[in-house]
């Protein structure tokens, strides 16, 4: 693919980044509209988003260094490819729900309704990000030779994040890219049916992207750390979020109990003095 856009003079643009920061725009501007139209404070939401995106960078970035321990503290050079590569997602998705927990409840607003205010700007988001993936050549699949494989030749690929070059492999990021768009249109869809309760977006976007994500997980080929050698960390991660997010929709959606009825109180007793 193309993971050097274009050059001006000592500076170089990367294809990654600027589909990374094109994502992270959607899924901001995405929430905002989505914040005006429920009636709540756009600017505090994109005050929120800014947060968020901050939090989503370091987050998985952290992660990725945690995942590559070794490799990233074996040299100067290799920790310096910690910069150029984008991260674990599932990093970033937990760093930015802590902050945007405190966040919102400095800021005095509805938890779980704007958890789903983000959601689906997440799953767009997703979508555009692993295309910036399938430009730079991170996150590449195992070898194969399905008839859609894809196989890479720049040498940047292979220099910025080992992308084997010139053998087919499963093309991971489309399929992710593919799955970030049916779980957008999904929870689109879900919004306008059934009962809908605070919350129930948000945690169907945890639920849909921790099942595709499982199984994707699958055809990567990229060394991306493991857990007892046999899962790997986002699968693990997902193993938890799954069964997480199913709770948290049966616990959300239960019918507010009634309050209960005070006590009938006796006739007052006259008080002296």
């Amino acid at each position: 693919m193309h993971p050097i856009l274009f050059s001006l003079g000592p500076f170089t643009i990367y294809s990654y980044g600027v589909l990374l920061a094109a994502a992270y725009l959607i899924g901001l501007g995405m929430a905002v509209r989505r914040a005006r139209e429920a009636g709540l404070d756009g600017n505090r939401v994109l005050d929120l988003g800014i947060w968020v995106i901050i939090a989503a960078l370091v987050g998985a970035k952290a992660l990725l260094f945690v995942v590559d321990f070794r490799q990233f503290t074996s040299s100067w050079a290799d920790f310096t490819t910690l910069l150029r590569s984008g991260g674990v997602f599932y990093g970033g998705l937990i760093a930015a729900v802590v902050v945007c927990i405190y966040q919102l409840k400095k800021h005095h607003l509805p938890l779980w309704a704007s958890a789903d205010l983000f959601a689906p700007g997440i799953a767009l988001g997703y979508m555009d990000g692993r295309l910036g993936c399938l430009m730079s050549g991170c996150c590449y699949g195992r070898a194969t030779d399905v008839a859609w494989a894809i196989t890479f030749t720049d040498p940047a690929a292979n220099l910025n994040v080992g992308t084997p070059l010139n053998v087919p492999l499963h093309p991971t990021q489309i399929y992710e890219s593919l799955a970030g768009l049916i779980i957008f249109l999904a929870l689109m869809v879900l919004e306008r049916r059934g009962r809908g309760f605070p919350g129930r977006t948000f945690w169907m976007f945890v639920l849909l992207y921790s099942v595709s994500r499982f199984v994707i997980e699958f055809y990567r080929g990229d060394d991306r750390g493991f857990v007892f050698s046999a899962v790997s960390t986002s699968q693990a991660i997902s193993l938890v979020l799954a069964p997480l997010s199913l709770f948290m929709l049966w616990y959300l959606a239960r019918p507010e109990q009634p309050a209960a009825p005070e006590a009938p109180r006796g006739p007052r007793k006259p008080r002296f003095a």
